[in-house]
């Protein structure tokens, strides 16, 4: 055999082993993908419940908040032009809270995302903040790991005669800022503030 030959005659070889190798290679990742993708899907809506539970008491609540959702776009009063998803809980059919995504675009080192639960009646169920690059030791007291001060909104409404109070204490509201970094609470703060003004606007609607 011509040595032209028994050359292209390996080169085939080869790469017909690479072919079969590509094709098996793709098959398993593909089958991984069907047996994982299930799970990792499941395991993402189990946090995702868990966090809108943190914010929103399941006592509150009898329906399925990740069904039961709507999409907005309201950067005036929620902080991006990004959609924003408003989680609804309701009992027996009744409105009873809702569960709203918003963002502080003015935080000390960027955006600061967050969710804020609110009862039908206006008061906050909760707050907690979903990302942030906040400094280390400072800024990031905003965690609840970190510092209970988020708690500090629980319960709280705003109202025409309060809405000056909805401020840090520098600012003369009555929310406690952190020593040395004072933008990221004011952030905070104002981010829930528009957040509550924009439900009292619109809460009606918010459930329909």
């Amino acid at each position: 055999m011509k040595p032209e030959l028994k050359l292209k005659q390996t080169m085939l070889r080869a790469a017909g082993l690479l072919s079969l190798f590509v094709v098996i290679s793709v098959a398993l990742l593909m089958a991984i993908n069907e047996f994982t993708q299930p799970k990792i899907a499941q395991a993402e809506q189990t946090a995702l419940h868990q966090l809108l539970n943190q914010v929103m008491p399941a006592s509150a609540y009898d329906n399925n908040l990740l069904e039961d959702t709507k999409t907005l776009i309201e950067p005036e009063y929620l902080g991006s032009h990004d959609p924003m998803m408003v989680y609804r809980a309701r009992l027996n059919g009744e409105p009873a809270g809702l569960v709203i995504e918003t963002v502080a675009p003015n935080g000390y080192n960027g955006e600061i995302r967050l969710i804020v639960g609110v009862f039908y009646d206006g008061r906050v169920a909760g707050v907690r903040v979903v990302s942030h690059r906040e400094t280390p030791g400072l800024g990031d007291k905003i965690e609840l790991r970190k510092d209970d001060w988020i708690l500090g909104f629980e319960g709280k409404r705003l109202t025409e005669d309060n809405a000056n109070r909805w401020a840090v204490k520098r600012d003369r509201g009555e929310f406690d800022q952190f020593t040395g970094a004072t933008i990221t609470p004011r952030a905070v703060v104002g981010a829930v503030r528009l957040t509550l003004d924009y439900v009292n606007r619109h809460t009606e609607e918010l459930y329909d």
